[in-house]
């Protein structure tokens, strides 16, 4: 389960958005962004970007044919 800002954060990295691109978008510091990818890193177990986006897509968070990627509305809290 995820936040609905971190889910909005992981949408964002999925869609390949920038951090000063998300910090923008989300209202938030850069800080702030690099902050929610790191924890979710850690929390996925993924070394970089690129690895959390396909391990999210792995354990099924996105929803399938959709672009930009959203996170399923089951997996958020």
């Amino acid at each position: 389960m995820l936040s609905a800002l971190d889910a909005q954060v992981l949408e964002g990295v999925a869609s390949g958005a920038s951090t000063v691109q998300l910090a923008s978008r989300l209202y938030l510091s850069r800080q702030g962004i690099e902050y929610r990818v790191g924890q979710m890193l850690r929390r996925f177990e993924a070394p970089n970007r690129p690895a959390l986006v396909a391990r999210a897509h792995a354990l099924g968070m996105f929803a399938a044919g959709q672009w930009p990627p959203r996170v399923l509305p089951e997996r958020v809290r």
